[in-house]
This record gives structure tokens, sequence and C-alpha cells, in this order.
């Protein structure tokens, strides 16, 4: 069964447990960025779920865009195959271009997230997606 992690960082993640069981993925909910890479050591993702936040008025500007590029830089060393599915805050989404330009990004779904948006995604993963919610 291939396993999906769900990065919940904040309330506003979507619930999608029952979603992901239906359609035959394994969840691992983890709550923070390292706790992700940690289970990268132990476990092969094939998908990734996880909220994107700007780094306003930090080194996020500098080296890093995002909350995810460390964890997205361990992904490609220990999981390169694993979709990524970015999570996005409407004011926030014109920054995901950003971290595009730097790691492959599967889809981007403008928050609030539905279950069809997400089924319609998990269900073409060959196809790269990019979909409003």
């Amino acid at each position: 069964m291939p396993t999906l992690f769900s990065i919940v960082e904040a309330p506003t993640h979507p619930r999608l447990s029952d979603l992901y069981r239906r359609l035959g993925l394994a969840e691992m909910r983890l709550p923070s960025q390292r706790k992700a890479i940690q289970a990268l050591k132990r476990v092969t993702p094939a998908w990734v779920v996880a909220e994107f936040f700007y780094g306003f008025g930090n080194n996020y500007a500098g080296a890093n865009v995002s909350n995810l590029d460390v964890f997205l830089s361990s992904l490609q060393k220990h999981a390169p195959a694993a979709r990524v599915i970015v999570l996005v805050a409407p004011d926030q989404a014109r920054y995901v271009p950003l971290l595009a330009a730097r790691f492959p990004l599967h889809a981007v779904l403008t928050q609030p997230v539905r279950a069809t948006a997400m089924e319609t995604i998990l269900h073409a993963p060959d196809a790269a997606t990019a979909a409003p919610a």
C-alpha cells in the first residue's frame, strides 16, 4: 500500500483520512517538517501533502522561500519519486512559483481544499496538475 505523508502544521490542513484510505493510501500524519524529515529515513512516501507558508521577514527570503524548503531538499535525497501536493492560503499563492522554481511540485491547491479536488489529483498520478480547490 503506497504511503502518503500528511504534514499537518495548521488547523487549515484538511482532514482527508477517509479519502486516502478509500484510494488505498496509507496516511502517515506528521505534526511538523522536522518529524517528516525523520520519517523519511524510515518510510518512502509515494505522496506528500503539506501546507505552504511563505517566510515573511526572515531568512526564507534569502536561503529558503518557505517552510517546505528543507523538507523538500531531504525528499529529493530520500524519495525523489514522491509527488508533492502543496496547500496554500489564497493570500500566499503568489509565492508558490518561487518554491516551484526550486523543487518539483505535482499540484497546488488553494485553501480551503475540497475532497473532490484532492481525489482528482490522486487519481491522475502521472499528470502534472495545478488545480484550484
